[in-house]
C-alpha cells in the first residue's frame, strides 16, 4: 500500500477506534457475565489511551507500513478474572469471541457507507470531491481493517481472542494443550504471518468483501 499524509491520518484512526471497541467489546462482555474487573480497570470505553499496547498498538502497524503490506495489530488484554464467573469455560469463550464479533459488526457498517457512497455516486469520488472522497476512504479503511482484525484475532494461538475460543469448545484435556503453547505464542505468532500462511487465508476473504463492497 502506499499511504500518502490523509490516508495515513484515517487508517490510525480507524485503527485505533477498531480495537478500542474490540477491547471495550471484551470488557463490557465479562461485565455482563459478572467480572467487572476490565470496568474497574477503565476498559469499557473507547478512549485509545486506555488500550494501547507497544507492540500490538505500536509496533506491527508500523512493520505493516513500512513493509508497504496490510496495517494491523492488537491491544492491551483485558484482564478476566475466572473466579467471578458463573460458568468460566463457556462465559470466557463468550468474552474471547465479543472482540473479533465487534470488528464483524464493524466492518458490516463500514460496507453500509460504501454501498451508500456509491449509490449517490462514484463519480464523485473519482473526481476527488472534498467531502465525498474522505468518506469513501473512511469507509474502504474502515471495512479493511475491520476484517483483517477479526480474521487476525480468530487465529488460535495464545494470547490471540482465537486460542481462547478453541479452548472453550475442546475438551479440558485437549484445552490444556493451549496452555503448554502459551510461552512460544509470539514466535509461533511471527512464523504464522511470515510463512504467510496468514495471507493464503486473508485474501481470499478480502476478495469476497470487495466484491461485495464493489
Amino acid at each position: 500500500m502506499n499511504f500518502d499524509p490523509g490516508t495515513l491520518l484515517i487508517t490510525i484512526v480507524v485503527l485505533l477506534f477498531s480495537l478500542s471497541v474490540h477491547e471495550s467489546a471484551h470488557a463490557w462482555t465479562a461485565d455482563l457475565l459478572g467480572d467487572p474487573t476490565g470496568r474497574y480497570l477503565g476498559r469499557v470505553t473507547l478512549n485509545p489511551l486506555m488500550h494501547i499496547d507497544p507492540i500490538g498498538t505500536v509496533l506491527f502497524p508500523i512493520l505493516g507500513l513500512l513493509s508497504g503490506g496490510v496495517i494491523f495489530g492488537w491491544a492491551k488484554p483485558v484482564s478476566v478474572n475466572t473466579l467471578n464467573l458463573k460458568n468460566p469455560k463457556k462465559d470466557h469463550l463468550l468474552i474471547a469471541a465479543a472482540g473479533p464479533l465487534s470488528n464483524v459488526i464493524l466492518a458490516v457498517v463500514f460496507l453500509i457507507g460504501l454501498k451508500m457512497i456509491s449509490f449517490l455516486g462514484l463519480s464523485l469520488v473519482r473526481q476527488e470531491h472534498a467531502i465525498i472522497l474522505p468518506l469513501f476512504e473512511l469507509c474502504r479503511m474502515g471495512l479493511l481493517l475491520n476484517v483483517v482484525l477479526a480474521v487476525f484475532n480468530l487465529i488460535p494461538i495464545p494470547p490471540l481472542d482465537g486460542s481462547w475460543i478453541l479452548s472453550g469448545i475442546l475438551p479440558d484435556n485437549l484445552s490444556l494443550l493451549m496452555d503448554r503453547i502459551r510461552p512460544y505464542s509470539f514466535v509461533l505468532l511471527i512464523l504464522f504471518l511470515v510463512s504467510g500462511v496468514f495471507s493464503s487465508i486473508l485474501n481470499p476473504i478480502l476478495g469476497l468483501v470487495f466484491y461485495l463492497a464493489f
